[in-house]
C-alpha cells in the first residue's frame, strides 16, 4: 500500500480564478504559470486557463513544452533571454520576451529572424528590482524601435507594494508619467493591484497567485475575493499516541504536554514540502475537524492534538491545506506565504486532478 499522502488538485477551481480575475480587470489576461504553475503542474494548470490570453514563465524549456503541446497565446519570458542560443530558440518558438537591462538589449542584435519578435520593456518604478529607470526608457525605446526584428513594444512595471497599506499610488505616478509618452500596450497588475486598484488594469492585467486560490493579502481571504483553493494536502493517521501529562513530542522536544492527551501521527513531513519551521498550533484538519499541529515538524511525520478530536482513529483523514482549511492561514501560522506551500510540494507527494 502507499504513503497515504496526496496532493488533490482542481482544475475547475483555477478555472474559476481566472474568470474572477476577467471580471475584475474586463481585459487580456496573462496567466502567471512560472515555477511549474506554482507547484500545480504546468501542462494541465495551463489546460484550465486555456481562456487566458497569454502565459507567463520564467525557463524557456516551460514555454516550448506548452507550445509543443499546441498552445497558441502569447508566452512571455518574464525575465527575457540569457543569451543567444535563448534568442534561437524564441525565434524557433514564436515567444514574447521582457527585457529588462541593457545587456538584453545588446543581446537582441544576435535575434535570427528579422520583423517577428515582440517585446515588453520592463521599467523600474521603484521596486529596484528588475527594469530600466525611468530616464533610460526612451534611449530603450529608441533602440527597440529601430530594430530591424522588433514588431511590438509593450511597457510593463511591478509593483512592490500592492498588497500592502502602502499602495501603489507612487509607482503608478512614475509609470504614468513616462508612459504617456508613447502608444503602446501597457500592463501593470498582478493579482494585489488586479484585485484592490482599477486605475492599474491597462491593457495586460498578471494575475498570478490569486489563480491557485490564495490571497495576495493578509488582511482580506480567498474566500471573501470569490476564489477557490486549488491544491489540497491530504494525508491520514498513521498512529496515535496516548501522553501523560509532562511527556514530550518529537525532535528537540518543542512541546510538553500539561494533562493527559492523544496525539496522531500525521504521515507528512517537510520531505513532502510541509515547513520545518511551522510551530506548535500552527492550524490542521483531522476528520474534517480543526485542530493543532504539535511537536517539531519531522522529515516524515508530523504531529497532532487529538484532545477535541474524539472520532479520530488510525487511518482518520487528514487535510494539511486546501479545502477548508486555507493555505494563507498555514502560511501565516508558519511565518512564511502562501507562494513558498504551494511551490514547495515535493515530487514524491503523489498528485490527483
Amino acid at each position: 500500500m502507499p504513503r497515504p499522502i496526496f496532493a488533490q488538485l482542481d482544475l475547475n477551481a483555477i478555472a474559476n480564478n481566472l474568470h474572477v480575475a476577467r471580471r475584475k480587470a474586463c481585459t487580456k489576461v496573462m496567466a502567471v504559470i512560472k515555477a511549474d504553475a506554482y507547484g500545480h503542474g504546468l501542462l494541465r494548470v495551463a489546460e484550465a486557463l486555456a481562456d487566458a490570453e497569454g502565459f507567463a514563465l520564467l525557463d524557456i524549456k516551460d514555454a516550448i513544452t506548452l507550445r509543443s503541446a499546441g498552445y497558441t497565446q502569447i508566452i512571455l519570458l518574464l525575465e527575457g533571454p540569457f543569451d543567444a542560443h535563448d534568442l534561437e530558440q524564441v525565434a524557433a518558438y514564436d515567444l514574447t520576451v521582457v527585457v529588462h537591462s541593457p545587456w538584453q538589449l545588446d543581446l537582441l542584435e544576435a535575434y535570427p529572424k528579422r520583423s517577428s519578435l515582440d517585446v515588453w520593456l520592463k521599467v523600474n518604478t521603484g521596486m529596484n528590482r528588475l527594469g530600466f529607470k525611468p530616464d533610460q526608457v526612451g534611449a530603450a525605446m529608441e533602440r527597440l524601435r529601430t530594430h530591424a526584428a522588433v514588431r511590438e513594444v509593450t511597457l510593463m512595471t511591478h509593483f512592490a507594494n500592492a498588497d500592502e497599506k502602502r499602495g501603489i499610488e507612487e509607482q503608478l505616478d512614475v509609470f504614468n508619467d513616462l508612459a504617456g509618452d508613447y502608444r503602446v500596450a501597457r500592463s501593470l497588475a498582478n493579482s494585489a493591484a488586479l484585485l484592490r486598484y482599477p486605475q492599474t488594469r491597462a491593457d495586460w492585467v498578471r494575475p498570478g497567485i490569486m489563480l491557485y486560490g490564495a490571497s495576495p493579502f493578509a488582511d482580506t481571504s480567498a474566500h471573501e475575493l470569490g476564489l477557490r483553493p486549488a491544491m489540497t494536502l491530504r494525508s491520514r493517521l498513521i498512529a496515535i499516541q496516548e501522553l501523560e501529562a509532562g511527556d514530550e513530542v518529537g525532535y528537540g522536544s518543542l512541546f510538553k504536554a500539561d494533562r493527559n492527551m492523544r496525539i496522531g501521527v500525521v504521515a507528512c513531513g517537510y520531505a513532502d514540502g510541509y515547513p520545518r519551521h511551522a510551530p506548535n498550533g500552527t492550524p490542521i484538519l483531522v476528520e474534517g475537524q480543526r485542530t493543532r499541529t504539535v511537536g517539531r515538524v519531522s522529515m516524515d511525520m508530523l504531529c497532532v492534538d487529538l484532545s477535541d478530536v474524539m472520532q479520530a482513529r488510525v487511518g482518520s483523514p487528514v487535510v494539511l491545506w486546501g479545502e477548508g482549511l486555507s493555505v494563507d492561514e498555514v502560511a501565516h501560522s508558519a511565518g512564511t506565504i502562501s507562494y513558498e506551500l504551494l511551490c514547495g510540494l515535493t515530487k514524491r507527494v503523489p498528485v490527483q486532478y
